[in-house]
């Protein structure tokens, strides 16, 4: 899989591709300003990848999905700010990869990247369920799961649970040291450093560590809500994006989901539309 990023796509008036790019992190997290120079620079990748020139940005109209165009303020921070295109509208990310996933038609889509995040549109009404920010929500995404692998590794560590390969693998992270994680804790990236647990526990959970399962199988669950929620909406069709498509992470979440709903009529597998700010 690729980096986290986000991605650009460019289309003529008729909705043919002509180009695509791809760019860092755009996630409004990371601060508005890199945020929009990630987006210019995918779009900017995806205008090279088309044979045009690059003032050819001046005659683009975009669109452009942002995780965390949902916090206090942010869209009209966004819409203040000096853009090089035609014409710019922001929308959240999940938005932007529902219709990708199923254009006009109704239907929901469950993100599971960093965050998390159930969208739907029903009858032309929007629905979101979670993702409303890392550590409060998201449940499920590898940010939580990251979370749960190192509260696991220092349980271990203190003797209050029994220690794995996983529990090991994260403590040697920390020079086996608990308050090294309180000074990660202070003052690291937290969102890089869940992905990475992430990826220990996907990783874990196919050697078959029981720490990893256990992680990997609530997080199943969790996934499962939004989706059981969505379909109580009246969402029948969806789609999953996102990083939890790994093809470690999410076979095993279709393995251990409780409901079986990654199995069932409530998951019809389609590629989504990626665009600026969506993670791949």
């Amino acid at each position: 899989m690729a980096a986290p990023g986000c991605r650009a796509r460019i289309e003529d008036a008729e909705g043919n591709l002509l180009g695509t790019g791809i760019a860092g992190p755009a996630a409004l997290r990371i601060g508005v300003d890199r945020a929009l120079a990630e987006v210019e620079k995918a779009c900017r990748a995806a205008l090279d990848d088309a044979g045009l020139d690059a003032d050819a940005l001046s005659s683009v109209h975009a669109a452009v999905g942002l995780a965390g165009v949902g916090r206090k303020g942010a869209l009209e921070e966004l819409v203040l700010r000096p853009h090089p295109f035609r014409s710019v509208i922001y929308a959240h990310d999940a938005t932007i990869a529902c219709i990708g996933a199923h254009g006009a038609r109704d239907g929901g889509i469950v993100i599971v990247g960093t965050g998390s995040v159930g969208f739907a549109v029903v009858g032309g009404r929007e629905v979101r369920i979670g993702g409303y920010g890392f550590p409060i929500s998201d449940e499920g995404s590898g940010a939580d799961l990251g979370l749960h692998a190192i509260r696991m590794a220092l349980r271990a560590y203190d003797e209050r649970a029994v220690g794995t390969s996983l529990t090991r693998d994260v403590m040697m992270r920390f020079h086996n040291d608990p308050f090294e994680a309180v000074a990660w804790m202070d003052h690291g990236d937290w969102p890089r450093t869940m992905r990475h647990s992430r990826r220990w526990s996907c990783a874990m959970r196919t050697a078959g560590d029981p720490v990893a399962r256990r992680i990997v199988r609530d997080a199943a669950e969790q996934i499962d809500e939004l989706v059981r929620r969505l379909c109580e909406c009246g969402a029948s069709a969806h789609c999953l994006a996102g990083r939890a498509r790994d093809r470690r992470c999410s076979r095993g979440w279709r393995r251990m989901s409780s409901a079986g709903w990654f199995r069932s009529r409530a998951m019809q597998w389609m590629a989504p539309c990626i665009s600026p700010g969506v993670p791949p």
